[in-house]
């Protein structure tokens, strides 16, 4: 393998199996210098607009991206059934499957994560599956209405280097909020001025969603540098 990441000693073979597995790849422009398995959320597919907005930019700047769909939502693809997200433990399955995989054909820096849900669920395989890195997209820090419950017990004693990109009013773990908690020193957190869960900002911030989503990628492929 080279330096440049390619994703396999014969490309064909990586091909065909993003193929088989239905899953979406953005090749880095140029030399890369990661691999990002990017999940989903809870709400929406790895196609989403939010999500090839976010993978194209992240091939702009030199990273590859491998996008995948837990269980239910390939279900949904199929069907067009709305149904929630499968247990937990059928999630971080479908992580350890996925990551496995991809293991065997990429070469290099090879990082997981996702936007909320996704990224929440990488957190939990990460240290498990010694990934050189974990990057998070609007992390879920609690329910919506529940900041008494967080989700973060597991953040405090993380051994991989973590990168959080959060909104300040994030409705899942605002800035205020997160900065109370205990997180493992090796753990990054980007704030994005007045955006929400899904980086979006007010307007009376003086940025525009693209703005946000733009510094959010730059963050990550400097993260992954």
């Amino acid at each position: 393998m080279n330096k440049q990441h390619k994703a396999s000693i014969d490309g064909d073979q990586w091909a065909q199996c993003v193929l088989d597995h239905g899953w979406l790849w953005n090749a880095a422009s140029g030399e890369a210098s990661a691999t990002l398995i990017l999940a989903h959320g809870a709400g929406a597919p790895m196609d989403s607009d939010w999500m090839n907005d976010m993978a194209g930019r992240l091939a702009g700047l030199g990273v590859n991206v491998l996008r995948f769909e837990f269980p239910y939502m390939a279900q949904r693809r199929v069907d067009g059934v709305k149904r929630p997200p499968n247990p937990a433990p059928k999630l971080l399955d479908c992580w350890r499957e996925v990551f496995a995989l991809v293991r065997r054909h990429v070469a290099g820096v090879l990082a997981i994560g996702g936007k909320s849900m996704g990224g929440r669920m990488a957190s939990l395989v990460a240290d498990e599956l010694g990934v050189d890195a974990l990057v998070c997209l609007g992390y879920p820090f609690y329910a919506v209405g529940k900041p008494e419950k967080p989700r973060v017990e597991h953040l405090a004693s993380l051994r991989t280097r973590a990168l959080i990109v959060q909104g300040e009013r994030d409705a899942l773990g605002n800035r205020e909020a997160v900065e109370g908690y205990l997180l493992a020193p090796g753990i990054e957190v980007f704030w994005l001025v007045a955006g929400d869960h899904d980086l979006k900002p007010l307007k009376v911030s003086g940025f525009t969603h693209a703005d946000h989503l733009d510094s959010a990628a730059r963050e990550v492929a400097l993260f992954l540098r």
